[in-house]
């Protein structure tokens, strides 16, 4: 992915917002007012090229959790619909026409499904500040009269995620240091244990990395019964593990310059929020992608057998015009 050419120097999370009529910890402007990347940007040329040293096996995973496996959502999102049904029912008398003799068994399906029920990237237009202004300025009115595609997740789909991913596998620390808590319940991993486990990994977080968190919300979830995730979704407020919040883990991410954050729960940060929100931050602040119940499960085995905890990481968008989310149809390759 081509970077666009910044205004200026490269700010610490200190220095930012850029401008005093910006919102706080923000970073527009950074590559341009009207520059769609955010933090993509990190992922330049030389970083692919790097990234691509990581593929040592040849082994792949994807990463995407099935489709269908968000079975309930309290009702606040629908679920997937997937029809399977004979094309001759459906076509028109010409199509008909064109298709007899070739074949007496076609089928086709449709699927239809709200980009937030399963692995996703959170796009920019996903999450704006309080005064209704998203990434770079555009405005909650101009999304929502959508008369362009600005922000939209067209603009990652143009040339994709590809970087170094990296690992931070709680799940696996936890195990070996006794800690007790519930992957579908709230609990916050704090920051230091996320360096912490970098550091017995034998990893160092560099810019452009793509870091995916893993807490066991999917594999948890998934194996549940309905009833137990009817009781789940009905908390208020919702709760799932995730990356503890505050400026601390925020001032991180932006000075390291993480590319994209990730991880297997509904959320990279721990949920219900605290005082400090890293969605609204870091998506509407400085245009970092969030993706969101990644399934984890393969890789991580994958990365203990091998004993390396970073791999390259490939992700193609939809590409959507004015698109809000999308799946991430991502493969990481070790």
């Amino acid at each position: 992915m081509a970077s666009s050419q910044m205004t200026r120097a490269y700010p610490q999370f200190s220095e930012i917002p850029l401008h005093p009529d910006h919102p706080p910890h923000s970073a527009w402007g950074l590559w341009g007012k009207d520059h769609e990347l955010g933090t993509l940007n990190h992922l330049t040329p030389e970083r692919v090229v790097a990234a691509a040293k990581e593929v040592q096996t040849g082994t792949r995973f994807g990463l995407n959790w099935a489709l269908e496996q968000m079975d309930h959502t309290g009702g606040f999102r629908e679920t997937i619909k997937h029809e399977i049904f004979q094309l001759e029912d459906n076509m028109n008398v010409r199509l008909i026409q064109l298709i007899q003799g070739y074949t007496d068994h076609l089928e086709d399906d449709r699927i239809t499904f709200n980009t937030q029920t399963s692995t996703q990237w959170d796009g920019l237009r996903h999450w704006g500040f309080d005064d209704g202004r998203f990434y770079n300025g555009f405005t909650q009115k101009e999304i929502i009269e959508n008369k362009t595609p600005r922000l939209g997740i067209q603009a990652w789909a143009k040339h994709g995620f590809v970087g170094r991913g990296v690992l931070i596998d709680f799940v696996s620390y936890a195990a070996k240091n006794n800690i007790e808590y519930d992957p579908l319940d709230f609990y916050a991993v704090p920051l230091k244990t996320a360096k912490q486990i970098a550091k017995e990994c034998k990893f160092e977080f560099q810019a452009g990395d793509i870091v995916l968190l893993r807490t066991g919300f999917t594999t948890a979830f998934e194996k549940v019964s309905i009833e137990t995730k009817k009781k789940i979704m009905a908390k208020s407020p919702f709760k799932y593990p995730g990356m503890e919040r505050n400026f601390e883990v925020l001032g991180w991410l932006w000075n390291t310059q993480i590319a994209a954050v990730a991880g297997d729960c509904p959320g990279f940060e721990a949920w219900p929020p605290s005082e400090h929100a890293l969605h609204q931050i870091l998506l509407a602040g400085f245009g970092m992608p969030i993706g969101e119940m990644f399934a984890l499960e393969e890789l991580a085995q994958e990365c203990e057998k091998q004993k390396r905890w970073t791999f390259m990481l490939t992700s193609e968008p939809l590409n959507v015009r004015g698109g809000v989310a999308s799946p991430p149809n991502a493969l990481a390759i070790m």
